[in-house]
């Protein structure tokens, strides 16, 4: 059944007796789940009001989900409004000087179930929940009956979806700055890390899951496995610069081994450290392979020949590429990379730490390059 979307969480409650056209929320201050009252919570003695069970969550977006439950008939007409507490499931490595998340308290009016909680304010993506309802009635002097509370369900919100990430590619597209060309995409790493992969991996860089650098919310995030790279060049020299937080051994391979006619690109993220400049996240993957097909479900798809951030065209027979110059670019290939498809050596320049994105957590007060679904 389609019912009206819990859209106005801090707006005050319509007249009892208005047509319902909005289910709307409110924050208020309600007895907690083991029933115990504020002295100015406005809520009667309990009386016997049937208690919520077999709760159900569905249809669960990064910002939404529809809940569910059962209930005995037994004074199901007198029920007027539903309670809802929902919490972020505590997390036993959090900061423990970090203040504690607010629970969120909603009444809503008593509509048809299941009903669409909707929220930016208090749900954010990839995010652990509990929550518990009662059933409540309304009385003519403004005070509530409430049933007991249900149990508690746990649930998890979900990732970015393809219209969010749009979002944010569209945000991306008006800082991406103008176009400068290269020739190679280059990965720097430790000396041990090459070592490595020439004794336990045949000379191939193999893919591995992307940490959780970025959005909070980004689908590739934990998910996805690729091998970073970079392309950024220097505007005065026009090559990759000697400087890198990542290692001072450098892997260089000509653009056209990793970015042709035979690849997909896709946008996958767009975000800030507390910097002023910008990160925008970027996958390479050939046509059809795992790692395309993960993409293909996920992440919006850029023309490779025309789009903002990286593209490659082909002037009298031969490929010319091109990437954006005033953000930061992270592209990530999707395939193992043979070492003997380029040449691995060691830069002049300093290993610039501060600069590192491992895990990097996104701001999310930029305005730049949020939206509004959580962070």
């Amino acid at each position: 059944m389609e019912v009206p979307r819990l859209d106005h969480a801090l707006s005050s409650p319509s007249s009892p007796c208005e047509e319902i056209k909005n289910l709307s929320l409110e924050a208020i201050q309600l007895c907690d789940r083991d029933g115990n009252k504020s002295q100015d919570s406005g809520i009667a003695e309990m009386e016997e009001l049937p208690v919520p069970h077999n709760i159900k969550i569905s249809n669960i977006t990064c910002d939404s989900f529809k809940i569910s439950w059962e209930m005995d008939s037994k004074s199901k007409d007198r029920i007027t409004h539903y309670f809802i507490d929902l919490n972020k499931k505590e997390n036993k490595n959090s900061n423990k000087f970090k203040h504690k998340d607010v629970p969120t308290k909603l009444v809503a009016k008593a509509v048809p179930l299941p009903m669409t909680v909707r929220g930016h304010w208090f749900l954010s993506p990839r995010t652990e929940y509990t929550v518990a309802v009662q059933t409540a009635s309304k009385q003519v002097d403004g005070d509530y009956v409430v049933s007991e509370w249900s149990e508690i369900i746990e649930f998890c919100t979900a990732d970015y979806s393809k219209v969010h990430l749009t979002q944010l590619l569209e945000k991306a597209d008006v800082i991406a700055g103008r176009m400068l060309k290269f020739s190679v995409f280059y990965r720097n790493q430790h000396k041990e890390y090459f070592d490595y992969v020439r004794e336990h991996h045949g000379n191939a860089m193999q893919p591995s899951v992307k940490d959780n650098s970025g959005s909070h919310g980004s689908p590739i995030s934990g998910k996805l496995e690729g091998i970073f790279f970079s392309c950024s060049t220097e505007f005065n020299t026009g090559k990759p610069p000697q400087d890198s937080p990542y290692g001072r051994y450098r892997f260089e391979i000509a653009a056209e081994k990793l970015f042709n006619p035979n690849t997909n690109l896709y946008f996958g993220d767009f975000y800030c450290m507390y910097t002023a400049y910008h990160y925008v996240i970027l996958v390479i993957a050939p046509v059809g392979s795992p790692g395309d097909e993960f993409c293909k479900q996920r992440l919006p798809q850029l023309n490779s020949k025309d789009n903002k951030f990286l593209t490659c065209t082909e002037e009298d027979g031969v490929l010319v590429y091109h990437h954006a110059q005033d953000v930061i670019l992270e592209v990530i290939y999707t395939d193992p990379v043979a070492l003997s498809l380029g040449t691995v050596a060691e830069i002049t320049g300093h290993q610039l730490m501060s600069l590192s994105t491992a895990n990097a957590k996104k701001d999310p007060s930029c305005k730049t390059c949020n939206i509004s679904v959580g962070r």
